[in-house]
């Protein structure tokens, strides 16, 4: 059998045809590269393009109103004929409904995790997960409202002076709200712990508890850490629960028990009204909001930390 020999055009052409393969694969990498940088870099240039207009809308707001008084002024009546300019209320009443969500999130939604994580069987796990996370996705007007004629009455009948709005309804609210967002991340950084971990607790001699409670849990404390994250940032930036059931009443006041409003319940109450635009009214939203970005950042900034440190740990 005479096996045909090639030709020299053809050992020529061969060499070529390959690097131009590569060259074309080459270019469709390329292409790609571009194409996902442009989508990461998309979500960057948002987020700046959205601090930069908070930052020069408020250098209007703060060219009229001093930042000294800003911050230490303990009224905000923006729409009344004296105005006081001081966002201490609208902080205050931030920092109320979330901690009050949070104290009741947060302990709920870690031992729904370790439950879900440790002790649900499989078919259990798979009911109880869906329902839980089908929370999130109600609309959150409809928790204002849940918060306004089924909370606030559940309330005032074991505290009857408690106000038809307040600030403990509401919270409590956001925390039922926000505990879907704690319990599921938390129960997926204890489901990533290595198996081999918990079979070395079980070896000496310890419980499902105590694996649970002493190994599983402080190995996942920067998924969990995130999952509080989460929650927080979710709680501060709330607006329809508080707006609809708190009252829109800036009151300087730590009691839970008093009506109040929120930097995003205000940001609603002046949005949706008739200010004309460049007003120091309507700049003012602008100025709060700045407020309200810096605080997610700090809180942010504290859970990274936290996570780099467990995880070090750990």
């Amino acid at each position: 059998m005479q096996i045909p020999i090639a030709t020299g055009a053809a050992r020529a052409a061969a060499p070529a045809n390959r690097f131009s393969h590569r060259r074309l694969r080459h270019v469709g990498e390329l292409a790609i590269e571009i194409v996902l940088f442009a989508a990461a870099f998309s979500a960057v240039a948002v987020t700046v393009a959205i601090v930069g207009i908070l930052v020069y809308e408020s250098a209007a707001f703060f060219s009229h109103v001093p930042l000294v008084d800003f911050l230490t002024d303990t009224q905000w009546t923006i729409m009344f004929s004296e105005k006081h300019y001081g966002v201490a209320p609208l902080l205050a009443g931030t920092l109320v409904t979330t901690t009050v969500g949070l104290l009741l999130a947060i302990p709920v939604g870690t031992v729904t995790a370790i439950y879900l994580s440790e002790f649900a069987s499989a078919r259990t796990r798979e009911i109880v997960k869906p329902v839980l996370e089908l929370l999130a996705g109600i609309p959150t007007v409809v928790y204002g409202y849940f918060a306004l004629v089924m909370v606030t009455p559940a309330l005032q009948f074991f505290m009857p002076d408690l106000p038809g709005f307040n600030m403990l309804g509401p919270g409590l609210v956001i925390g039922i709200m926000i505990i879907p967002y704690v319990s599921s991340v938390a129960e997926d950084a204890m489901r990533a712990v290595p198996v081999h971990m918990r079979e070395g607790s079980y070896a000496m001699g310890a419980t499902r508890l105590q694996t649970a409670l002493r190994v599983v849990v402080p190995a996942a404390t920067s998924g969990i850490v995130a999952a509080y994250i989460l929650g927080i940032s979710r709680a501060i930036g709330e607006t329809m629960v508080v707006a609809v059931a708190a009252g829109q009443q800036p009151n300087f006041t730590w009691d839970p028990r008093e009506p109040g409003a929120t930097i995003t319940a205000f940001i609603v109450q002046v949005a949706l009204g008739d200010l004309p635009h460049g007003s120091i009214e309507y700049q003012s939203i602008f100025a709060v909001g700045l407020v309200l970005v810096l605080m997610t950042l700090f809180f942010n900034l504290m859970g990274h930390l936290a996570r780099k440190r467990f995880r070090e740990a750990y």
